[in-house]
């Protein structure tokens, strides 16, 4: 029965094979629909955050799908959801804020088509990030590189790191044209949209959660070692390190006004912290 603390689990079986992560779960705008990956029968499916309940299939890829990315939102909560798979494609969905579904007709479940299907990955897709304001989607698949391409499904450049950066696990992008992506053994690289490699960093820890900041200039980042460490992104500069927690960072979120960031741990707890970007910035630092 759906009362008490139970009422709001997704009890639906996902894939065995498909493992967990952030990247599986998206939520919308107005927090009301959580859209969630790895189902065995290869589709995507939306849920009320509220009661927990099933709302919407969407049906499209050929195969398990696998991570899952939406765009900024406009006025009404409209917004991009892009899916990737294991089919090596990604499709590109319109979400209707208003009829709070995928699919812009109302009554049309049964037929809701992706605004474009992007292909030119050659395995499974892993990492993805779509960027309405710049007209961009990157992706990442297992075992290969990351690409650039229009929402339209036009494939427009290949993102080539250093040769130690092979497999792609974490994409993050901004509107001010900067693409950060974390890869497998610690490696950063930070590339401009046209396909520039920027800057390249090291670290110690497995990340398992990236974020930038709206305004593009900062990257959180937590992993197994229960660290919440900020980064400049200009630079790749260290400018902060949270106390750290007594288990593996899993997910990372920030509240709308960017003033706490949410992290969701190994062990299954939610920890808060509270933060300031503005105390890194050239002008708060000489004015105050």
């Amino acid at each position: 029965i759906n009362v008490g603390c139970h009422r709001r689990q997704i009890s639906d079986l996902l894939d065995q094979s498909i493992q967990i992560s952030s990247q599986c779960f998206v939520i919308t705008a107005d927090n009301r629909f959580i859209l969630l990956c790895g189902f065995w029968d290869k589709s995507f499916r939306v849920y009320s955050t509220d009661t927990g309940k099933l709302t919407q299939i969407v049906f499209g890829h050929r195969d398990v799908v696998t991570c899952l990315a939406r765009s900024e939102s406009y006025i009404g909560g409209d917004c991009y959801v892009l899916t990737g798979s294991r089919d090596a494609t990604l499709l590109l969905w319109y979400w209707n804020g208003k009829l709070s579904s995928i699919g812009e007709s109302p009554g049309s479940e049964c037929f809701t088509t992706p605004r474009a299907i992007l292909t030119g990955h050659d395995c499974e897709v892993t990492s993805v990030s779509v960027c309405a304001e710049l007209g961009l989607v990157i992706s990442g698949c297992k075992e290969g590189p990351c690409l650039v391409h229009s929402m339209n499904g036009d494939l427009l450049r290949t993102l080539e790191g250093p040769e130690s950066c092979l497999r792609p696990r974490l994409i993050q992008s901004s509107t001010e044209g900067h693409c950060m992506i974390y890869y497998d053994k610690g490696h950063f690289c930070l590339f401009s949209v046209n396909g520039k490699l920027l800057r390249h960093m090291e670290v110690q820890d497995n990340i398992k959660a990236m974020l930038l900041s709206r305004d593009g200039q900062y990257l959180l980042t937590g992993g197994d070692g229960g660290v919440v460490s900020v980064w400049q992104v200009s630079d790749l500069k260290q400018l902060f390190t949270f106390p750290g927690c007594d288990a593996g960072i899993r997910s990372m979120a920030m509240s709308h006004d960017q003033r706490c960031i949410i992290t969701g741990m190994a062990s299954g707890s939610i920890v808060l912290f509270y933060n300031d970007f503005n105390r890194w910035h050239h002008e708060y630092q000489t004015r105050y």
